[in-house]
């Protein structure tokens, strides 16, 4: 079977043929040379001795010269990147990503080795992005959790004066309360993204109709809308089914709803709609908020990012980071359409249901 030519060009040797070519070239160009000492010495009236000499030197020049050159060869080309490696990857062990290791070659010219260190080079980047989110994250968390215990110190304190009245004993526990509950709430967000990112939680797949889930999820969050006067409209068929695990997805639709109440202003309001294609079931949940810019929606799926400030004692940044990587699990997609003064609208895609499926359930 014949081999595939390497579609990205690289030389498939450190040594490559030519390289051999020039040492077949130099030993013939040697013996010609050679030839010609003998024919010189036998003409001449040269002491034996010496007849016997010049060729050995002239062979040891050539033996020596050769030696030096291959010896320099390797050296350039296989030994020094290999300790340059070496030193890299010792420095990356100790903490260090911000080694930087140069190719050997030029790109048009870039062998195996030179891959390597480009692979490297990438890991090394991706080692340092991923030690600065982990930094990131454990300072966010800390700052995250310092807020409501914040809360409950200072409310208890206030809580042992003797002065205070029953009303206002009434609401600083209830802002004990509602601090305990928001740190509760952040550490078991934190739990359910840490099992999802390392993949602790294997999703049990099955069909099941996504309308009924939804319409659910929407009625959990009756007495919020209510009570912000939110006028909430759907748009869904009587029954979709999707292939997906129905208490994960059940994450997906608390998020977005909740998400919608909090930026929804007073007598604003709240959309939900759904429509089905041959292989996609597609839910959208749009809101009459304050909307985001362009830049602030690069981020919204990045661990405890808040676009509004104004909200974040309402939550903790957690939740959008849990939908993407739910989604992601279930090879599902979440599409984000917004604009600053005008709301945003969130639209999850979900692999439908075999028609057989739906027919069963």
């Amino acid at each position: 079977m014949k081999k595939e030519r390497n579609p990205r060009g690289i030389r498939e040797s450190l040594f490559p043929a030519s390289l051999f070519a020039i040492y077949l070239g130099v030993l013939f160009l040697m013996s010609g040379i050679h030839t010609g000492l003998i024919v010189f010495i036998n003409r001449s009236e040269l002491p034996d001795l010496v007849q016997v000499l010049i060729p050995m030197v002239y062979w040891g020049m050539v033996a020596v010269g050769l030696t030096l050159f291959t010896r320099s060869k390797i050296r350039s080309t296989y030994e020094e990147p290999l300790h340059k490696m070496a030193e890299a990857t010792s420095r990356v062990a100790g903490g260090d990503f911000s080694v930087y290791v140069p190719t050997v070659h030029t790109q048009d010219r870039w062998d195996y080795l030179d891959v390597m260190i480009v692979d490297f080079n990438k890991m090394v980047e991706e080692l340092g992005s991923i030690e600065t989110l982990k930094t990131d994250f454990v300072s966010n968390v800390s700052h995250e959790m310092k807020t409501p215990i914040a809360i409950i110190k200072n409310y208890a304190e206030l809580l042992r004066l003797e002065s205070l009245t029953e009303e206002q004993k009434e609401e600083y526990a209830r802002n004990i309360e509602d601090a305990a509950v928001r740190l509760s709430a952040l550490i078991s967000n934190i739990l359910k993204l840490n099992k999802l990112e390392n993949q602790r939680i294997t999703p049990e797949v099955e069909a099941y109709d996504v309308c009924r889930q939804v319409c659910d999820c929407i009625l959990q969050f009756e007495n919020a809308w209510e009570e912000k006067e939110i006028e909430l409209e759907t748009d869904m068929e009587d029954s979709a089914f999707v292939e997906a695990d129905e208490s994960l997805l059940e994450l997906v639709w608390n998020n977005l709803i909740s998400n919608a109440v909090k930026f929804t202003p007073p007598g604003g309001t709240i959309t939900v709609k759904q429509f089905s294609r041959q292989d996609t079931v597609t839910v959208s949940v749009s809101d009459t908020g304050c909307g985001m810019g362009a830049e602030s929606m690069k981020y919204i799926f990045d661990k405890f990012y808040q676009a509004d400030t104004s909200h974040s004692r309402e939550g903790n940044g957690l939740g959008l980071a849990l939908v993407k990587r739910v989604l992601e699990l279930l090879d599902g997609g979440i599409r984000v359409e917004s604009e600053p003064g005008k709301g945003s609208t969130f639209s999850v895609t979900l692999p439908a249901a075999a028609a057989v499926k739906q027919e069963k359930d």
